[in-house]
Protein backbone atom coordinates (compact mmCIF):
# COMPACT_ATOMS: atom_id res chain seq x y z
CA UNK A 1 0.00 0.00 0.00
CA UNK A 2 1.36 3.68 -0.90
CA UNK A 3 2.02 5.99 1.53
CA UNK A 4 -1.01 8.10 1.13
CA UNK A 5 -3.65 5.29 1.36
CA UNK A 6 -2.03 4.02 4.36
CA UNK A 7 -2.48 7.21 5.58
CA UNK A 8 -5.61 7.12 5.22
CA UNK A 9 -6.40 3.94 6.07
CA UNK A 10 -4.52 4.81 9.41
CA UNK A 11 -6.88 7.96 9.95
CA UNK A 12 -10.08 5.75 9.26
CA UNK A 13 -9.02 3.50 11.97
CA UNK A 14 -8.48 5.90 14.52
CA UNK A 15 -11.79 7.50 13.43
CA UNK A 16 -13.13 4.44 14.97
CA UNK A 17 -11.51 4.96 18.14
CA UNK A 18 -14.36 7.12 20.81
CA UNK A 19 -13.60 9.30 23.53
CA UNK A 20 -15.20 7.92 26.50
CA UNK A 21 -15.76 11.13 27.78
CA UNK A 22 -17.02 13.41 24.83
CA UNK A 23 -18.71 10.66 23.26
CA UNK A 24 -17.16 11.37 19.59
CA UNK A 25 -14.18 9.85 17.37
CA UNK A 26 -10.33 10.85 17.55
CA UNK A 27 -10.84 12.17 14.28
CA UNK A 28 -13.46 14.19 14.37
CA UNK A 29 -12.38 15.88 18.20
CA UNK A 30 -9.21 16.57 15.93
CA UNK A 31 -7.08 14.89 18.18
CA UNK A 32 -4.73 13.00 16.29
CA UNK A 33 -1.92 15.21 15.64
CA UNK A 34 1.75 14.81 13.74
CA UNK A 35 0.88 11.32 11.65
CA UNK A 36 3.62 9.69 10.18
CA UNK A 37 4.35 6.61 8.90
CA UNK A 38 7.54 5.27 8.41
CA UNK A 39 8.56 1.51 7.71
CA UNK A 40 4.98 0.11 8.98
CA UNK A 41 5.33 2.27 12.04
CA UNK A 42 2.51 4.47 12.62
CA UNK A 43 3.29 7.25 14.77
CA UNK A 44 1.08 10.09 16.06
CA UNK A 45 0.16 12.12 19.04
CA UNK A 46 -3.09 12.19 20.56
CA UNK A 47 -4.17 15.46 21.75
CA UNK A 48 -5.76 15.05 24.92
CA UNK A 49 -8.33 17.92 26.68
CA UNK A 50 -6.70 17.77 29.64
CA UNK A 51 -3.31 16.32 31.23
CA UNK A 52 -5.28 14.76 34.21
CA UNK A 53 -7.45 12.86 31.82
CA UNK A 54 -8.33 9.75 33.79
CA UNK A 55 -9.11 7.11 30.74
CA UNK A 56 -5.89 7.65 29.22
CA UNK A 57 -5.38 3.98 29.53
CA UNK A 58 -8.76 3.61 27.63
CA UNK A 59 -8.01 5.49 24.77
CA UNK A 60 -4.24 4.33 24.56
CA UNK A 61 -5.31 0.64 24.14
CA UNK A 62 -8.50 1.26 21.68
CA UNK A 63 -6.22 3.25 19.43
CA UNK A 64 -3.01 1.25 19.15
CA UNK A 65 -6.02 -1.98 18.51
CA UNK A 66 -7.54 -0.22 16.25
CA UNK A 67 -4.61 1.05 13.87
CA UNK A 68 -2.18 -2.15 14.46
CA UNK A 69 -5.55 -3.88 12.64
CA UNK A 70 -4.63 -1.66 9.20
CA UNK A 71 -2.88 -3.65 6.71
CA UNK A 72 0.77 -3.26 6.60
CA UNK A 73 1.40 -1.85 9.85
CA UNK A 74 3.73 -3.19 12.09
CA UNK A 75 3.69 -1.22 15.11
CA UNK A 76 2.06 1.25 16.64
CA UNK A 77 3.70 4.42 18.48
CA UNK A 78 1.58 6.93 20.54
CA UNK A 79 2.44 10.09 22.31
CA UNK A 80 0.60 12.22 24.44
CA UNK A 81 -0.01 16.59 24.80
CA UNK A 82 -2.80 18.22 26.15
CA UNK A 83 -4.67 21.08 25.36
CA UNK A 84 -7.25 22.68 28.10
CA UNK A 85 -10.18 24.34 26.09
CA UNK A 86 -10.41 27.79 27.84
CA UNK A 87 -13.44 29.60 28.68
CA UNK A 88 -13.81 32.52 26.23
CA UNK A 89 -15.97 34.43 28.84
CA UNK A 90 -13.07 34.71 31.28
CA UNK A 91 -11.02 36.88 28.72
CA UNK A 92 -14.31 38.87 27.79
CA UNK A 93 -14.82 39.95 31.32
CA UNK A 94 -11.31 39.89 32.58
CA UNK A 95 -7.81 40.73 31.08
CA UNK A 96 -6.43 37.25 32.88
CA UNK A 97 -5.27 34.21 31.06
CA UNK A 98 -7.33 31.65 33.31
CA UNK A 99 -8.66 28.90 31.51
CA UNK A 100 -11.16 27.47 33.63
CA UNK A 101 -12.08 29.23 36.98
CA UNK A 102 -13.76 26.39 39.31
CA UNK A 103 -15.64 26.96 42.76
CA UNK A 104 -14.81 24.87 45.58
CA UNK A 105 -17.72 25.68 48.24
CA UNK A 106 -19.72 24.26 50.88
CA UNK A 107 -22.92 24.83 52.66
CA UNK A 108 -21.90 24.88 55.64
CA UNK A 109 -18.16 24.83 57.79
CA UNK A 110 -15.89 22.00 59.29
CA UNK A 111 -16.37 19.82 55.97
CA UNK A 112 -12.96 20.25 54.51
CA UNK A 113 -13.92 22.51 52.00
CA UNK A 114 -10.46 23.72 52.06
CA UNK A 115 -8.71 20.82 52.63
CA UNK A 116 -9.89 19.33 49.22
CA UNK A 117 -8.94 22.91 47.34
CA UNK A 118 -5.88 22.64 48.39
CA UNK A 119 -5.02 18.73 47.46
CA UNK A 120 -7.20 19.34 44.70
CA UNK A 121 -4.60 21.83 43.08
CA UNK A 122 -1.70 20.08 44.20
CA UNK A 123 -3.22 17.14 42.43
CA UNK A 124 -3.76 18.43 39.02
CA UNK A 125 -0.72 20.49 39.26
CA UNK A 126 0.70 16.48 39.75
CA UNK A 127 -0.77 15.67 36.55
CA UNK A 128 0.93 18.15 34.57
CA UNK A 129 -1.58 21.35 34.62
CA UNK A 130 -0.70 24.48 35.14
CA UNK A 131 -2.58 25.62 38.58
CA UNK A 132 -3.60 28.88 40.37
CA UNK A 133 -5.31 28.43 44.26
CA UNK A 134 -7.11 31.69 45.36
CA UNK A 135 -7.96 31.68 48.86
CA UNK A 136 -11.73 33.52 48.50
CA UNK A 137 -12.23 33.03 52.10
CA UNK A 138 -10.84 35.94 52.93
CA UNK A 139 -12.39 36.69 56.49
CA UNK A 140 -10.68 33.95 57.70
CA UNK A 141 -8.12 32.67 55.09
CA UNK A 142 -6.68 28.98 56.25
CA UNK A 143 -5.03 27.91 52.90
CA UNK A 144 -1.76 29.36 53.90
CA UNK A 145 -1.32 27.15 56.67
CA UNK A 146 -2.17 24.13 55.01
CA UNK A 147 0.18 24.86 51.66
CA UNK A 148 2.92 25.72 54.27
CA UNK A 149 3.46 29.56 53.45
CA UNK A 150 3.30 31.23 56.47
CA UNK A 151 5.58 33.93 56.56
CA UNK A 152 6.45 36.54 53.86
CA UNK A 153 4.81 38.57 51.79
CA UNK A 154 4.14 38.84 48.08
CA UNK A 155 6.27 40.79 45.89
CA UNK A 156 5.05 43.51 43.55
CA UNK A 157 6.36 42.94 39.79
CA UNK A 158 6.85 46.29 37.24
CA UNK A 159 3.22 46.11 36.84
CA UNK A 160 2.43 46.92 40.63
CA UNK A 161 0.98 43.51 40.46
CA UNK A 162 1.11 40.93 43.36
CA UNK A 163 3.31 38.24 42.44
CA UNK A 164 1.69 34.85 43.79
CA UNK A 165 4.02 32.59 45.82
CA UNK A 166 4.27 29.44 43.94
CA UNK A 167 4.70 26.08 46.41
CA UNK A 168 3.87 22.11 45.28
CA UNK A 169 3.46 23.98 41.25
CA UNK A 170 0.95 25.68 42.52
CA UNK A 171 0.46 29.36 42.06
CA UNK A 172 -1.09 30.82 45.27
CA UNK A 173 -2.79 34.39 46.75
CA UNK A 174 -4.41 34.67 50.03
CA UNK A 175 -5.34 37.89 52.12
CA UNK A 176 -3.80 35.36 54.76
CA UNK A 177 -0.52 36.77 53.19
CA UNK A 178 -1.74 40.39 53.24
CA UNK A 179 -2.71 41.10 57.19
CA UNK A 180 -1.66 40.22 60.15
CA UNK A 181 -3.17 36.88 61.67
CA UNK A 182 -3.31 37.93 64.72
CA UNK A 183 -5.52 41.06 63.95
CA UNK A 184 -9.24 39.88 62.70
CA UNK A 185 -10.83 40.75 59.34
CA UNK A 186 -13.74 42.85 59.53
CA UNK A 187 -15.37 43.43 56.10
CA UNK A 188 -18.85 44.18 54.78
CA UNK A 189 -19.94 42.66 51.64
CA UNK A 190 -18.91 45.29 49.03
CA UNK A 191 -15.72 45.12 50.79
CA UNK A 192 -15.38 41.41 50.12
CA UNK A 193 -16.58 41.68 46.19
CA UNK A 194 -13.84 44.06 45.80
CA UNK A 195 -11.30 41.88 47.25
CA UNK A 196 -12.27 39.13 45.22
CA UNK A 197 -11.85 40.56 41.94
CA UNK A 198 -8.64 42.39 43.01
CA UNK A 199 -7.52 39.17 43.46
CA UNK A 200 -8.49 38.03 39.92
CA UNK A 201 -6.98 41.80 38.50
CA UNK A 202 -4.50 42.72 40.18
CA UNK A 203 -2.43 39.63 40.67
CA UNK A 204 -0.18 38.49 37.79
CA UNK A 205 -1.13 34.84 37.33
CA UNK A 206 -0.02 34.03 34.24
CA UNK A 207 -1.76 31.56 32.37
CA UNK A 208 -3.35 28.94 34.07
CA UNK A 209 -5.22 25.83 32.85
CA UNK A 210 -7.20 25.74 36.33
CA UNK A 211 -8.06 28.46 39.39
CA UNK A 212 -9.20 26.47 42.08
CA UNK A 213 -10.70 29.08 43.98
CA UNK A 214 -11.71 28.28 47.87
CA UNK A 215 -14.52 29.83 49.12
CA UNK A 216 -15.87 30.51 52.93
CA UNK A 217 -18.72 28.14 54.24
CA UNK A 218 -22.66 29.15 53.09
CA UNK A 219 -24.14 30.90 50.08
CA UNK A 220 -23.58 34.68 51.39
CA UNK A 221 -21.67 37.75 50.25
CA UNK A 222 -18.52 35.50 48.46
CA UNK A 223 -19.92 33.18 46.40
CA UNK A 224 -22.25 35.35 45.16
CA UNK A 225 -19.00 37.98 44.61
CA UNK A 226 -17.30 35.14 42.70
CA UNK A 227 -20.17 33.91 40.31
CA UNK A 228 -21.42 37.72 39.56
CA UNK A 229 -17.48 39.17 39.13
CA UNK A 230 -16.33 36.01 37.21
CA UNK A 231 -17.54 33.30 34.71
CA UNK A 232 -17.34 30.22 36.87
CA UNK A 233 -16.44 27.06 34.87
CA UNK A 234 -18.43 25.08 37.63
CA UNK A 235 -19.07 24.23 41.19
CA UNK A 236 -17.39 21.37 43.69
CA UNK A 237 -19.30 20.46 46.33
CA UNK A 238 -18.57 19.43 49.64
CA UNK A 239 -20.23 18.43 52.57
CA UNK A 240 -19.72 15.33 55.10
CA UNK A 241 -21.61 12.15 55.18
CA UNK A 242 -24.20 12.88 57.83
CA UNK A 243 -27.41 14.39 57.46
CA UNK A 244 -27.19 17.72 58.89
CA UNK A 245 -24.04 18.29 56.43
CA UNK A 246 -26.40 17.29 53.20
CA UNK A 247 -28.88 19.64 54.39
CA UNK A 248 -26.51 22.25 53.62
CA UNK A 249 -24.94 21.27 50.96
CA UNK A 250 -28.15 20.93 49.28
CA UNK A 251 -28.48 24.73 49.92
CA UNK A 252 -25.27 25.34 48.09
CA UNK A 253 -26.48 23.69 45.09
CA UNK A 254 -29.45 25.54 45.05
CA UNK A 255 -27.79 28.36 45.09
CA UNK A 256 -25.11 27.66 42.29
CA UNK A 257 -28.25 26.53 40.04
CA UNK A 258 -29.88 29.83 40.59
CA UNK A 259 -26.51 31.56 39.36
CA UNK A 260 -26.20 29.77 36.35
CA UNK A 261 -23.01 27.85 37.43
CA UNK A 262 -23.00 24.11 36.53
CA UNK A 263 -22.79 21.82 39.20
CA UNK A 264 -19.52 19.49 38.63
CA UNK A 265 -20.48 17.30 41.12
CA UNK A 266 -20.45 16.61 44.85
CA UNK A 267 -17.67 15.36 47.21
CA UNK A 268 -18.10 13.10 50.18
CA UNK A 269 -15.60 14.42 52.55
CA UNK A 270 -14.58 12.29 56.12
CA UNK A 271 -16.01 9.13 55.10
CA UNK A 272 -15.78 6.11 57.58
CA UNK A 273 -17.22 4.79 60.46
CA UNK A 274 -17.40 8.12 62.63
CA UNK A 275 -19.35 9.95 60.13
CA UNK A 276 -20.83 7.25 57.83
CA UNK A 277 -20.59 6.95 54.24
CA UNK A 278 -22.71 7.13 51.28
CA UNK A 279 -24.91 10.50 52.29
CA UNK A 280 -23.03 12.56 49.36
CA UNK A 281 -23.10 10.00 46.42
CA UNK A 282 -27.26 9.91 47.66
CA UNK A 283 -27.68 13.54 47.47
CA UNK A 284 -25.80 13.60 44.35
CA UNK A 285 -28.26 11.02 43.04
CA UNK A 286 -30.64 12.99 44.39
CA UNK A 287 -30.44 16.38 42.47
CA UNK A 288 -29.09 14.54 39.00
CA UNK A 289 -25.53 15.83 39.39
CA UNK A 290 -21.81 13.79 39.38
CA UNK A 291 -20.95 12.57 42.58
CA UNK A 292 -17.04 13.10 42.38
CA UNK A 293 -16.21 10.04 44.88
CA UNK A 294 -15.36 10.18 48.77
CA UNK A 295 -12.30 11.60 50.60
CA UNK A 296 -11.71 8.56 53.49
CA UNK A 297 -11.26 10.45 57.07
CA UNK A 298 -7.26 9.63 57.96
CA UNK A 299 -5.44 10.90 60.53
CA UNK A 300 -2.95 11.82 57.48
CA UNK A 301 -5.20 14.46 55.69
CA UNK A 302 -5.33 16.51 58.85
CA UNK A 303 -1.76 16.06 59.74
CA UNK A 304 -0.98 17.32 55.50
CA UNK A 305 -3.46 20.27 56.38
CA UNK A 306 -1.20 21.00 59.88
CA UNK A 307 2.21 20.68 58.44
CA UNK A 308 1.96 22.60 55.09
CA UNK A 309 2.35 19.52 53.07
CA UNK A 310 -0.71 18.04 51.44
CA UNK A 311 -1.60 13.95 51.94
CA UNK A 312 -1.03 13.95 47.86
CA UNK A 313 2.71 14.80 49.03
CA UNK A 314 2.89 13.88 52.30
CA UNK A 315 1.51 10.26 52.15
CA UNK A 316 1.11 9.32 48.15
CA UNK A 317 0.28 5.99 49.11
CA UNK A 318 -2.52 6.52 51.33
CA UNK A 319 -6.23 5.66 50.64
CA UNK A 320 -7.10 9.10 50.64
CA UNK A 321 -4.20 10.27 48.71
CA UNK A 322 -5.52 8.29 45.93
CA UNK A 323 -9.11 9.35 46.29
CA UNK A 324 -7.59 13.18 45.35
CA UNK A 325 -5.48 11.93 42.56
CA UNK A 326 -8.82 10.35 41.30
CA UNK A 327 -10.57 13.51 42.28
CA UNK A 328 -8.73 15.65 40.53
CA UNK A 329 -8.85 14.04 37.24
CA UNK A 330 -12.70 12.73 37.49
CA UNK A 331 -13.29 17.11 37.98
CA UNK A 332 -10.37 17.57 35.31
CA UNK A 333 -12.84 15.62 33.27
CA UNK A 334 -16.44 16.55 34.18
CA UNK A 335 -14.71 20.17 33.11
CA UNK A 336 -14.01 18.93 29.55
CA UNK A 337 -17.45 17.54 29.37
CA UNK A 338 -19.28 21.17 30.47
CA UNK A 339 -16.94 22.85 27.76
CA UNK A 340 -17.89 20.00 24.86
CA UNK A 341 -22.00 20.40 25.88
CA UNK A 342 -21.44 24.58 25.73
CA UNK A 343 -19.14 24.35 22.90
CA UNK A 344 -21.51 27.27 21.41
CA UNK A 345 -20.22 29.46 23.91
CA UNK A 346 -17.16 27.69 25.12
CA UNK A 347 -15.71 26.23 21.90
CA UNK A 348 -13.44 23.53 22.85
CA UNK A 349 -9.53 24.32 21.42
CA UNK A 350 -9.12 21.21 19.96
CA UNK A 351 -11.77 21.19 17.48
CA UNK A 352 -10.73 21.89 14.23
Amino acid sequence: MSEQPLYDAVMKALGTVIEPELRKDLVTLNMVRDLSIENGVARFTIMLTTPACPLKDVIYGAARLAVSKVPGIRDVEVKWDADVPQDRRVHGRLNVALRNIIAVGSGKGGVGKTTIAVNLAVALAQEGARVGLMDADILTPNVPIMVGLTHGRPKLNAENKLVPFEVYGVKVISMGFLTDPQTPMIMRGPMLHSAIRQFFQDVEWGELDYMIVDLPPGTGDAPLSLAQSVPLMGAVIVSQPQDVALADALRSIGMYVQLNVPILGVVENMAGELFGQGGGEKLAQEQNVPFLGRIPLEASVRQGGDYGRPVVLGAPDSPAAKAFRQLARDVAARISVVQFQNADVIPLNIVG
